[in-house]
């Protein structure tokens, strides 16, 4: 694998010339309508929609702000911009006016798109951030992406595009803060999308099922740079569906598709029946789920779906759990191509087998890794140990090697100077008939320091009786491991892509019921 000066928009380039005439997306609105695009068919709308921006004003370099929900537009502008050399600065189309004027303040957009459902909002972050940011709204419906292609000339090739070129800034999804600016390159997009389609040995004959939305990193990453990097084709579906899921991965022809954890379980809390005739052969999933999940999905998809480790600042997936005998509560081997190791929680000593130490990925910066953190070069440095990105994350090993999530550094908790973690009394709660899914969060305590508090959801036609868990709990966990306050709830506060938002429920004084 050589990624070297590599660039994303070269990849493009190499997919569109080696196999044009082969399917590159095809798109399924709300209504379930679709459109075909072969990669030579696609390439014609990036080269319009280049140019469109070229004329608007956008040059290398410049930041492009798009709050999209997953439409043609959307890939056409990504495309685009990375030819042209501009940084795409995706937000949730769901963004509030002071979080859109955030990201244009952070990035310095020139130019802004925004669907025609979400303008009102838009322009109010516009005119909050005070950018004399160009606005332009399109229909994320429209499979023409009209309103950006009009009269102007096509722009075909990425000149003065290199593997250093910025080619996006992802904000972080804050599950446990507010989020980060991550500065992607165009050398990250090709390795991302080489390394990911080695590790799901996806060829050209391949499809992704994409349901997850496109401003996140797993879309773009493990889904559609991995696609462009072998001339597969991806089908795109406008949001994801957890009643239409599997329907879709067989109307489409899906062989490979990513999801996390709440959506499995969300598909799962439907009670569906198998479709006859999916073909799914590989799926990714992010967070751990239970056994009986496990097998309950594996029935429903036809494979065995694997566990996989990355971040936004990762790029690919660093852990991954093998095709064969994949294990569903943990996160794999070192994915081919990647460096990962453990170190001690202070940063610098060994760590034994067995024990918990921070996962600690390697590579060069801007290239197997981000390149920094947006105009934060006091963060950017303090994630650093020489080649080595601290991730925050810990986890362990098994006798057979394999990494086991056990939190983030927050997801430890100090109980009266024990070191407690959230994720075993998690997956404790979560093994109960009566609970779907828990999170827990530390709360101050005079006498411990800190204690463990949950918060549950009921599985679907149940109810949880809390004097039962507290029991359950009592014969499943040490004492100081044991939540002192159990709080059920309907949901648990999520991002976009269904990572719990562990600050709110810290900052949450919701009464127990």
């Amino acid at each position: 694998m050589t990624i070297g000066d590599a660039t994303f928009a070269g990849r493009w380039t190499r997919a569109v010339h080696a196999v044009g005439n082969r399917p590159f997306l095809v798109f399924e609105d709300a209504t379930g309508s679709t459109r075909t695009w072969t990669y030579a068919e696609f390439d014609r709308v990036v080269a319009d929609v280049a140019g469109e921006l070229s004329a608007r004003g956008l040059r290398q370099g410049d930041s492009l702000h798009l709050c999209l929900a997953n439409s043609p537009a959307f890939v056409a502008l990504w495309l685009a911009a990375a030819r042209l050399g501009a940084c795409m600065v995706p937000s949730d189309p769901r963004s509030a006016s002071r979080e859109i004027a955030a990201h244009l303040d952070r990035s310095k957009a020139v130019l802004g798109v925004c669907s025609l459902r979400g303008e009102e909002v838009y322009r109010e972050g516009v005119a909050s951030s005070g950018l004399p940011c160009d606005v332009v709204a399109v229909d994320e419906s429209d499979s023409d992406v009209s309103p950006l292609r009009g009269s102007r000339p096509a722009v075909t090739t990425a000149a003065g595009v290199s593997g250093s070129t910025r080619a996006a800034v992802m904000f972080t999804s804050g599950t446990t803060s507010e989020p980060k600016g991550v500065v992607v390159t165009q050398a990250n997009y090709a390795f991302a999308g080489e390394v990911m389609a080695a590790a799901s040995a996806l060829d050209a004959d391949d499809r992704q099922l994409v349901v997850l939305p496109l401003f996140h990193a797993n879309a773009q990453y493990y889904s559609f740079a991995s696609a462009i990097a072998v001339g597969a084709s991806v089908a795109l579906m406008s949001g994801f569906s957890a009643s239409g899921f599997l329907e879709q991965a067989t109307r489409h022809r899906a062989t490979h598709a990513s999801l996390f954890a709440a959506p499995m379980r969300m598909i799962l809390a439907r009670e569906p029946s198998p479709v006859p005739g999916i073909r799914l052969r590989h799926l990714w999933y992010a967070q751990n789920i239970t056994r009986d999940q496990y097998e309950a999905l594996s029935g429903l998809l036809g494979c065995r779906p694997r566990q996989l480790y990355g971040m936004t600042e990762t790029i690919p997936a660093v852990l991954t759990n093998p095709a064969l005998e994949p294990v569903h509560d943990a996160l794999g081997d070192v994915t081919l191509g990647c460096h990962v190791g453990l170190v001690g929680v202070d940063g610098t000593s060994a760590v034994t087998p067995g024990e918990v130490g921070e996962i600690v990925v390697g590579g060069a910066r801007g290239s197997r890794l981000f390149e920094s953190y947006l105009d934060d070069p006091v963060t950017t440095e303090a994630s650093f140990r020489d080649d080595w990105f601290l991730t925050g994350d810990l986890a362990w090993r098994d006798p057979d090697g394999r990494f086991r999530f056990a939190g983030r550094r927050s997801d430890v908790l100090k109980v009266a100077g024990e070191n407690v973690s959230t994720v075993e009394i998690e997956a404790v709660l979560a093994e109960h008939p009566s609970v779907l899914e828990a999170a827990v969060v530390g709360e101050p305590d005079p006498i411990r320091d800190e204690v463990p508090v949950a918060f549950v959801v009921a599985a679907p036609g149940t109810s949880i009786d809390k004097a039962v868990l507290e029991q359950w709990c009592a014969a499943g966990l040490a004492p100081a491991k044991r939540p002192r306050r159990i709080t059920v709830v309907d949901e648990l506060p999520r991002t976009s892509v269904g990572k719990i938002r562990k600050f709110v429920l810290r900052e949450s004084d919701a009464p127990p019921r």
